[in-house]
This record gives C-alpha cells, structure tokens and sequence, in this order.
C-alpha cells in the first residue's frame, strides 16, 4: 500500500511539473487585405497551434461561409477539417473583411488542459473564391519568456504580430 501512495505522489508530482506554472496569454493580430483587382470575396480563413511535431493542439478560430468550400484550407482540412466536425462546428466564425483582428491563446488545448512548456507553432491558413491560397507558420517557444513576432504580409493573409510576456 506504502508503494502505491508513493507512485500516485510521484506521477502527480510529474504531472504538475509538465505544466505551465506561468500565466500567460499569447495575442495574435491578425490582418485581412483587401486586393486592389479582381472580385472580391471573404476568404476562409483557419487559425490553429501545432505542437513540435506538428499535431494540432488547439483550433483557435475558423471563418467560412459554406461547409463543402473548406478543403479549399487544405492543411488544415488534412490536419483537424475532415476528423473532427464537431470542433470545427463549435469554433466556426463567419468570414471576416478586410480589416485587423485580434486573437488570444490562453495555452490551452482543444480539451482546456494546459499545454506543457515547449516549442510550438502557430498556423493561419487562408483561401479565397476568385483568389489566392496563403498560409502563414510560426514557431515560437512557450515557456514564460516574453514573445515579439511580427510577420509580413503575403497574398491573402496580411502582416501578423505574435505578443507574449510580462
């Protein structure tokens, strides 16, 4: 019995160890160009973190407009899209217009668990009718260290900042 006390308190105390013991958010700001020519219509647009091995952690927003146009993502539609429709029913978000957005990650999973400290990587996927594809990846490390990113602009996605610390 002695044993098994000693076991239970050695993996609670393993477990609390691989958590965070920092509270942290990340924000994102995200911007949505508007082209110059052509048709203009809102793009789909899938905005998730990955873990070191690039399995999706959490699915932090997914804007678009009708179901069987989202393969047009198509990581992110091989990656969480196809698997898991009732996650993706539950953050899905209409599309947005050109314009600055601001999201927050509070280091949570798709579950609310806490993600253990480590490198991550953040995805944001984009596609348009009448337009193009851009996908944007950043790794950044979350470990309590304060974050500055600030990435370009690119066809469909606009600049992106990444903000973390204390």
């Amino acid at each position: 019995m002695k044993k098994v006390k000693v076991a239970v308190a050695v993996a609670l105390l393993l477990s609390l160890g691989s958590a965070p013991s920092f509270a942290a958010s990340l924000q994102i700001e995200l911007a949505l160009p508007k082209p110059d020519h052509g048709p203009y219509h809102r793009p789909y647009v899938a905005v998730w973190i990955e873990d070191q091995a690039e399995k999706p952690v959490r699915l932090l927003e997914i804007w678009r407009e009708k179901p069987d146009w989202i393969k047009d993502l198509r990581r992110f539609w091989r990656k969480t899209g196809r698997a898991d429709q009732p996650l993706v029913d539950a953050r899905t978000g209409a599309t947005k217009g050109p314009g600055v957005y601001h999201l927050k990650w509070q280091g949570d999973d798709n579950a609310g668990k806490l993600v253990v400290a480590g490198e991550y990587l953040l995805v944001i996927e984009a596609a348009r009718e009448h337009g193009g594809r851009n996908i944007v990846k950043q790794k950044f490390n979350w470990d309590g260290s304060a974050i500055d990113l600030s990435l370009p602009a690119g066809s469909e996605i606009g600049a992106v900042s990444l903000k973390s610390g204390k």
